[in-house]
């Protein structure tokens, strides 16, 4: 029964150390002489591991410079930032007011009989107006809401009125007058459709051929009431 126990324990002690040496075998630990080579076919030693110190890769590894690391530019001060703020970009410049619609400013007329004679030239200059020919006496009516800014008598236009809408923004003038509606003066608010003067033939105009010379502009800032950019009065009446 002893030698039993004893020749197993025996057999197991062979079997570790045949299992250890086949381990290290295939590791390359044991390195097989030139005769167990030839008889081991197919067999091919193994490379030999490159040797390595740790100490060494560890102190080359402290040696490597950190990456470097861009500092942010310092925030201006108060001041600065006051200086180098950009400059704000100019406004845009505002459109122009659509003109209004106006009231025709001879009652019974339509408007889409009329010639637009706007563009024409007269005595070398620009026109500029509507011309709208009518009897002499017929009613003048204003085309809009508004002040009379001027009573005014010219060589070329004869007795007119300018008058301001109620924004100063437009002006509308009747020009060869035959005479004025009865207590009309400059301040007068006049009503759209008011009677404000007659059709004539005063001015340049051909006493043969009454008609209102009638203009519309748009004022200037300093709100002149002889100056300002002329608008084509037909489509407003349209």
């Amino acid at each position: 029964m002893r030698a039993r126990i004893v020749g197993a324990f025996a057999l197991g002690v062979a079997t570790g150390f045949l299992c250890l040496g086949v381990v290290l075998w295939r590791m390359g630990a044991i390195q097989p002489t030139p005769a167990i080579e030839a008889l081991l076919p197919g067999w091919k030693r193994p490379m030999t591991p490159m040797p390595f110190d740790l100490n060494q890769l560890t102190a080359e590894a402290k040696n490597i410079p950190p990456p470097r690391v861009e500092a942010p530019p310092p925030l201006p001060s108060a001041g600065e930032a006051d200086r180098t703020a950009p400059s704000p970009s100019p406004s845009l410049p505002r459109s122009l007011p659509a003109p209004p619609r106006l009231g025709m400013p001879i009652a019974g007329i339509d408007a889409r009989t009329l010639a637009d004679t706007f563009a024409d030239k007269r005595d070398g200059r620009k026109h500029e107006a509507l011309d709208i020919p009518s009897p002499r006496g017929t009613r003048v009516l204003a085309v809009a809401e508004g002040n009379v800014a001027k009573l005014f008598t010219s060589k070329e236009g004869g007795l007119t009125v300018y008058q301001f809408d109620n924004t100063q923004t437009w002006c509308y003038y009747y020009a060869h007058l035959d005479r004025y509606a009865p207590g009309l003066v400059e301040g007068t608010l006049l009503r759209k459709g008011e009677v404000l003067g007659y059709v004539g033939s005063t001015g340049n105009a051909s006493p043969a051929a009454p008609h209102l010379h009638f203009a519309v502009f748009q004022l200037k800032p300093d709100k002149k009431w002889w100056d300002g950019t002329p608008i084509d009065p037909l489509p407003l009446l349209r």
